[in-house]
């Protein structure tokens, strides 16, 4: 169990599942965000309450409930989230008792802070937090967002969850539209395997506790950046803390006719598992790379087509370059990190895309995740 409170109204912005099935906790926020008076959100890891029909719903509001019970706040002022397995109702009684423990062990320490993360991990290896402190004309505001997420990624969005907080003052569309934009820049351009999961939910809570008047102009700007780079680096996170996974890969798609071009052929590279075996096996297998564009269906001319890995030319004109295929692999086996960039001559629009390896490990997780 996890527990997010804020002393005042927060303005609250959320994104969610594009799944057509979703978790009640989803249903629930979607009813409530935005919104100019969230006061608290409440998480608990495990279990998704996905699957599970009126009682679900109802088990969702009586979560909020014991929040606002725990509180002093109104039922309404409360968001819930919730992760793991699909299919099986809450243990209400321990999801009771865990919301009311957690209420007086309340804090602003950087210790509350990681447990809160830790408290949303379902299979991730890590807890994952961000912070980010920006200059206005009001002064300094932070940025800080916590994410979990390892396995059933697949963008719009991943299996994950993501809270951001900010003591910015915020207009109730502002937050929304920044919160939209950064997650399509960043939760939606990520993948493991492509599975997009039934609780995926990412929520931005904007108390502005250190502004007197909403941020514009410029220092709206100045939020909109720090958002973006916090939803990156979270993204990203969860990409590296992938089940199973030896490398994060970075796949860079460049010069096509439309965003939405690049997007398609980027997903359809990063969920090929072909391109991340080979990724696990540091093979330079440049066509596995090209073939998976080439089936995305997305037109473009084959002879315009250069591909890098690691920096290296592997593939431009219609036919591989000339290159050494040990130092390529070396490349990739002794790296964390791969870098696939694939460029096209359609146009200007680019999109960068997070995924990782698959390994026999991943297999092994999923098999045995629910028996």
């Amino acid at each position: 169990m996890s527990l997010v409170y804020s002393l005042t109204n927060a303005v609250a912005a959320g994104v969610y599942t594009k799944n057509l099935v979703f978790a009640a906790p989803v249903a629930l926020d979607r009813k409530r965000t935005p919104s100019e008076k969230i006061r608290a959100v409440v998480i608990n890891s495990g279990n998704a309450n996905a699957c599970t029909g009126d009682r679900g719903l109802n088990d969702a509001m009586s979560m909020a409930r014991t929040a606002a019970e725990a509180l002093g706040i109104g039922e309404e002022q409360v968001l819930v989230l919730s992760t793991g397995v699909i299919g099986e109702f809450l243990p209400m009684d321990k999801i009771v008792s865990g919301i009311t423990h957690a209420a007086g062990l309340l804090g602003a320490e950087e210790d509350h802070l990681v447990a809160t993360a830790r408290g949303m991990m379902t299979t991730d290896t890590v807890h994952k937090t961000v912070t980010r402190v920006l200059q206005t004309s009001q002064g300094e505001v932070q940025l800080t967002g916590m994410a979990k997420g390892a396995a059933m990624i697949g963008p719009n969005m991943a299996t994950m969850l993501g809270v951001i907080l900010t003591d910015a003052r915020l207009q109730m569309a502002d937050a929304q539209a920044l919160l939209r934009e950064a997650a399509d820049d960043s939760f939606n351009c990520l993948s493991i395997e492509g599975h997009t999961s039934t609780n995926d939910s990412v929520l931005l809570l904007a108390s502005g506790a250190a502004c007197p008047k909403p941020l514009k102009d410029d220092d709206l700007a100045v939020f909109r950046q720090g958002l973006q780079e916090v939803c990156v680096a979270l993204a990203r996170a969860i990409a590296n803390d992938g089940e199973g996974a030896t490398h994060l890969i970075t796949l860079q798609v460049e010069g096509c006719a439309s965003r939405d071009s690049a997007l398609q052929i980027a997903k359809t590279v990063a969920n090929s598992p072909l391109v991340k075996t080979a990724i696990a096996g540091a093979d330079p297998n440049w066509g596995r790379i090209v073939s998976a564009a080439g089936y995305a269906g997305v037109p473009f001319d084959p002879q315009g087509v250069t591909l890098h890995v690691q920096g290296m030319l592997l593939y431009q004109k219609g036919r591989p370059a000339e290159f050494e295929e040990q130092t390529v692999s070396t490349a990739i086996r002794d790296s964390r990190e791969t870098s696939i960039v694939l460029r096209f001559t359609e146009g200007q629009h680019n999109v960068r895309f997070w995924t990782t390896d698959l390994t026999a490990e991943y297999v092994h997780l999923n098999a045995d995740y629910h028996t």
